[in-house]
């Protein structure tokens, strides 16, 4: 039991590879290379375990770097594979998955996480738009893979994880690959609840600063810690990898390959220093859980909520069941986990004076970029006015893979206009009110749903809400609240009588409608796109 938690074992590189892992293989044009977060813990700790499938130690760093440098040269000599090539994963979370990410990179090419639950037509169209000339895939994705690249022309190779022919790729290690900072490493696809989904270019030295910014402003990581994968590791999951790599620490990757509650803290009673990404919704179920069989939570350090609006009511709950383990990033894939962040202090400090109003925001800007908040014509606000939010600095992608249109969009002057509505107060906390297309706009006056939502959470009979606006001959735009009920509806009377005593009365709901549970992508966000298809107005 001593070595399954510690996870440490005496070792050694493998003579034979011990070439690979010499000060002399590493010059400042393959140090910019994140592979090189790799290549560093084999060479330093090359015994201690790297990556655990469930509570079992998979594979150790000295291992875990041979097979991925052997795996590079299976891409590029077997495969044909060039720098710069692009390599898509379509997988569940899987401990391949790391090590087909960390060799694309040793390679040189570029990796295409994907969302393993996506529509077989989504995956094929990003596929073919990503133009990946290889494709891993979990076996459950195997034969709808075959389908999705069936029309693609030239067709990409398509290798199952963990497979023979997998593991025949792996061949001598070569040298991690000279790669530029600017060459990309990942292609982030947005989830595109709105029209086609856009391919984000993410540069090793986007990453990198990324990284950075979670160990300076997020948490501290040490490599007795750990990072478990129950969230997507083609997202946010994924992507936190580089910090805990950055900081020697190991992967956990669930056996069920997903988001389990129990499972999640039948880990915390194995692992310590479990740190995790979570949606607001997957924060929702472990409270739940909690709530309900009283686990233990020692080996539960860090949970890091973002993805969506964490409400003020839920997070409360969330504090008086689990206790201070919870952060809050704010980041989009264009800027990855990097423009705000609440750390737990301030998560927790429940005796200062503006508690509320800090754990409503989504905290302070990171250090490594510069955030404001502007007007339509570009002009910066002052605290206390709502404007899009806007972000430079060198964690914020390029642009859009082969779409100069959208780029000319969202890039102007350097800065990242996100789409989000925010304001800072006097502190520089930054909220987020909504979407810039999620604005209502009644009777001249602009409503921010989420405000209406807050207020409408705060009732014992509402569990989830979500507001959208609809049109209407008198005020231009009304607002319509769907409400999941904490068991029996409550009336509209009492709810409208609970939004007047919270909200200005020209915000209340003009009309309630109660469903069954709210329509969400594959990250728990809600899906207002068909929410407003409901109203007949998409």
């Amino acid at each position: 039991m001593l070595f399954a938690r510690t996870g440490r074992r005496p070792g050694r590189i493998p003579p034979r590879y011990a070439a690979y892992y010499s000060p002399d293989a590493i010059d400042a044009a393959t140090a910019v290379n994140l592979a090189i977060l790799l290549h560093r813990l084999a060479r330093a700790d090359p015994g201690r375990t790297g990556v655990f499938l469930g509570a079992a130690p998979w594979k150790d760093w000295g291992r875990l770097a041979a097979d991925a440098a052997g795996l590079a040269r299976g891409f590029r000599e077997r495969l044909g594979l060039a720098p710069g090539d692009r390599v898509a994963l379509v997988m569940t979370n899987a401990p391949e998955y790391a090590e087909v990410l960390l060799a694309a990179w040793w390679a040189g090419l570029a990796a295409v996480p994907v969302n393993a639950k996506l529509h077989p037509r989504e995956v094929a169209y990003i596929l073919g738009h990503s133009g990946a000339r290889a494709v891993f895939a979990t076996p459950d994705w195997m034969q709808a893979i075959a389908q999705a690249v069936a029309d693609l022309a030239p067709a990409p190779f398509v290798v199952e994880a963990g497979s023979a022919d997998y593991r025949a790729l792996v061949a001598e290690p070569i040298p991690v690959t000279e790669v530029d900072e600017n060459a990309l490493a990942w292609l982030f696809y947005t989830s595109g609840t709105t029209g086609r989904p856009k391919g984000a270019m993410l540069s090793h030295a986007n990453l990198r600063a990324m990284g950075h910014g979670y160990l300076d402003d997020v948490d501290t990581v040490t490599p007795a810690h750990c990072l478990l994968h129950a969230a997507p590791m083609s997202h946010g999951s994924g992507l936190y990898l580089v910090p805990y790599l950055m900081a020697g620490a190991a992967q956990v990757i669930p056996e069920s390959g997903g988001f389990d509650a129990a499972e999640v803290f039948a880990l915390a009673g194995h692992h310590r220093g479990i740190g995790m990404f979570a949606a607001p919704t997957i924060v929702r179920r472990l409270v739940e859980h909690a709530a309900a069989a009283s686990p233990a939570l020692e080996g539960l350090r860090t949970i890091v909520y973002g993805g969506g609006p964490m409400y003020v009511a839920d997070l409360l709950r969330a504090l008086d069941v689990m206790g201070p383990r919870f952060a809050q990033i704010y980041g989009q894939g264009e800027s990855p986990m990097t423009i705000t962040s609440l750390p737990r202090c301030i998560v927790n400090e429940r005796d200062h004076p503006r508690f509320l109003e800090r754990i409503a925001s989504v905290g302070l800007p990171q250090h490594c970029v510069q955030v404001v908040v502007r007007d339509d014509s570009g002009r910066d606000l002052p605290a206390g006015e709502v404007g899009e939010i806007c972000v430079r600095g060198k964690v914020v992608t390029a642009g859009y893979w082969t779409d100069p249109a959208a780029t000319a969009k969202a890039l102007r002057d350097g800065w990242l206009w996100t789409g989000d509505l925010g304001s800072f107060d006097e502190e520089g906390y930054l909220t987020l009110k909504d979407r810039s297309k999620d604005l209502i706009i009644s009777g001249g006056s602009n409503i921010y749903p989420r405000e209406v939502e807050e207020a409408l959470l705060a009732h014992p009979g509402v569990a989830e809400v979500s507001v959208v606006g609809r049109k209407d001959a008198e005020w231009g735009e009304a607002v319509v609240a769907f409400v999941v009920a904490r068991g029996a509806p409550p009336a509209v009377a009492d709810l409208d009588a609970h939004c007047l005593g919270a909200i200005a009365r020209f915000k209340r709901p003009k009309e309630y409608r109660f469903v069954a549970e709210l329509p969400k992508n594959n990250y728990g966000k809600v899906l207002k796109t068909e929410l407003r298809a409901l109203l007949g107005l998409t």
